[in-house]
């Protein structure tokens, strides 16, 4: 049929005067005839193109997926490298928090202060000690007394050149001289070997002393800065039939958590060569002096 029309229309244009009434209506006629048969045609033709189409379609789709799935593992990659980053960024502010700190309390002290950091720890059940990267090479000495930024945190008990070992105030033979803030009665607080608790030596059923005071140490012998927090008393039995009052403090330093300290410097270079053990037994000796 579309064969017929295109005959008869090139035929007829040139054979007969298209000017003329019934060449016009020819001519009319072959438009409505073409305009009546283009809509199958079109049909037919999208028909014949379709399956060219979903081919074109189904690739299109496969090639956008492959694509988003690259793309997802590079932004997936991106997001664990900026989580890497902004996890270090943290460490690090958290650190430089407190060092802050730790210069803060450095201010308290009398003297001298040095900057150590906590590189281990010594492997034994038995005791609890700590190693620091600071030794006989920076001045370090047997005895000095160890702080971080809440409070007292032990002594060096062992030097190297270049590391030392610092017992911490928990340890069973660890003893310090102290004193209620509040009511400025002394007393010596000793290490238990657990890690939260300390507790007062020798405490007489009728001191006055409360949960929540805060114990400090004293300065008695000179090994420790004066008035520096130990710890918190959390619990106080002195019920009938004890000799003693039973009283166990909570450490106010950071004793699992952290990882720089302040090493206690003598003020005086001649007291460089050492400073007395910090035991109980010696330091016993100091608060009944």
């Amino acid at each position: 049929m579309s064969f017929v029309l295109i005959y008869l229309d090139a035929f007829w244009k040139q054979s007969f005067d298209t000017q003329n009434a019934t060449s016009v209506k020819v001519e009319q006629a072959l438009k409505q005839a073409r305009a009546t048969l283009s809509t199958p045609a079109s049909l037919i033709y999208y028909l014949a193109e379709a399956p060219y189409l979903a081919t074109d379609n189904v690739q299109d789709l496969a090639s956008d997926r492959s694509s988003l799935q690259e793309q997802n593992v590079q932004m997936q990659k991106l997001l664990a490298l900026q989580s890497l980053q902004v996890q270090r960024y943290t460490a690090l502010k958290s650190e430089n928090d407190r060092l802050r700190e730790l210069l803060g309390s450095r201010k308290k002290l009398p003297g001298n202060a040095v900057i150590a950091e906590i590189i281990g720890s010594v492997p034994n059940a038995y005791t609890h000690q700590v190693i620091i990267d600071k030794g006989s090479a920076d001045g370090i000495v047997d005895g000095l007394g160890v702080v971080d930024a809440q409070g007292l945190f032990g002594q060096v008990v062992s030097v190297g050149s270049y590391s030392s070992r610092v017992l911490l105030l928990i340890d069973r033979d660890h003893a310090v001289p102290a004193r209620i803030n509040r009511t400025g009665t002394r007393l010596i607080a000793g290490g238990t070997g657990e890690e939260e608790t300390l507790l007062l030596e020798n405490v007489s059923i009728s001191t006055d002393i409360v949960i929540g005071d805060l114990i400090e140490t004293s300065g008695f012998g000179g090994r420790f800065p004066d008035g520096y927090p130990l710890g918190v008393v959390r619990a106080v039995s002195n019920g009938s039939g004890l000799t003693y009052a039973q009283v166990e403090v909570r450490p106010s330093a950071q004793l699992n958590s952290t990882g720089h300290v302040l090493v206690i410097m003598p003020e005086l270079e001649g007291n460089s060569a050492s400073v007395e053990s910090g035991v109980k037994s010696t330091s016993t000796q100091a608060f009944a002096q």
